[in-house]
């Protein structure tokens, strides 16, 4: 199947082609980049073995020699591209912004930016199979979700399903790694100014609070408002988030475990650690996998879950493939293994 990634010369467009190369249904047909136009992406990064050269954006191209096509490009600027590949019935995973929250309000209020294309948002499905796998084997567009929320949603999504936790005590504290922030060169992400440091950020404010809010809200059939405090760590990937939320019921540290085994069964890229272990980012760098562990407080009548992954894996490219692979019928784990 011949494929084209729109924007492939960021990180997770990079991550992207690498994870592509060696998938054994796939060609890449077209990679684009603003930047690096007429530069093999080889140049801009080295240790991508291809001789795959990097275009100026030719939707007409595109859509003409690629049945499926991945958009890695920043929040505002998927939308139009999306609507018109969209109007030429082709499959997308879009791992922008643009179409993960179901109000465009909420979009514009959060991001800043008008919603040129509301109309799309009902199309869209949430790219999280752990939840919505048989949605996903559907569509023909897939927003593919944030790497904090993909954390943090894996995280509480058996206690909001099965009730055991109260909405309105849950507290999230991330810790990422610096390419979650983009190439980008900015002040905050300076060598100088990670290195040797760790320090929280858009405390209360962040962009991916109402994704996280919209997807936990469904799991528990009722409204949810979390805080959420990510954090800068000097790491190049990698997430490891830590959960806390109240217990409705008194506690039974084996039967939380025993749910999250259960919701998780059949999962092939989540991995519920035996009770009393818990995740390090090492373990997951470089895949699609996301370990949670767990434990619980039962004096406070408190859990805790942490989880992690690879913010640049199971956090954005990784799991774009995956959700290709569910859309094509092709093997879940299908070049991700």
């Amino acid at each position: 199947m011949k494929v084209s990634i729109i924007g492939a010369t960021g990180y997770t467009g990079a991550e992207l082609v690498k994870i592509l190369l060696r998938h054994p249904r796939v060609e890449i047909e077209t990679i684009t980049s603003q930047s690096f136009a007429g530069k093999k992406i080889s140049e801009v990064y080295p240790w991508l073995s291809t001789d795959l050269v990097c275009q100026s954006l030719d939707v007409e191209r595109i859509v003409s020699f690629s049945s499926f096509i991945f958009l890695a490009l920043p929040h505002g600027a998927s939308m139009e591209v999306v609507g018109k590949l969209y109007l030429r019935s082709k499959r997308i995973v879009d791992l922008s912004a643009d179409f993960r929250l179901d109000h465009p309000l909420v979009y514009e209020k959060w991001y800043g930016v008008a919603h040129k294309k509301k109309d799309l948002l009902k199309q869209a499905v949430y790219g999280l199979p752990e939840l919505y796998r048989e949605k996903i084997k559907g569509a023909r567009l897939v927003a593919n979700p944030g790497c904090y929320p993909t954390s943090t949603i894996l995280s509480l999504a058996p206690l909001l399903k099965f009730d055991l936790i109260k909405e309105d005590s849950i507290i999230v504290d991330s810790k990422s790694g610096v390419t979650g922030a983009g190439r980008k060169l900015t002040l905050k992400t300076h060598f100088p100014e990670v290195n040797e440091n760790l320090s929280a950020y858009q405390v209360g404010c962040h962009r991916h609070i109402p994704e996280i809010e919209q997807e936990l809200a469904k799991l528990a059939q009722k409204e949810v408002k979390i805080t959420f405090v990510p954090h800068l760590v000097p790491l190049n990937r990698g997430i490891l988030s830590t959960c806390y939320a109240g217990l409705k019921d008194p506690p039974q540290p084996k039967d939380l475990v025993k749910a999250f085994e259960d919701f998780y069964r059949e999962e092939p890229f989540v991995e519920i650690l035996p009770q009393g272990c818990f995740p390090q980012v090492k373990d997951v760098v470089n895949s699609n996998r996301c370990q949670i562990g767990l434990m619980v407080d039962e004096k406070k009548r408190q859990v805790i879950v942490i989880s992690t992954i690879d913010n640049l894996g199971k956090g954005a490219s990784s799991q774009a493939v995956q959700n290709m692979n569910i859309m094509c019928g092709f093997e879940e784990t299908m070049g991700l293994s």
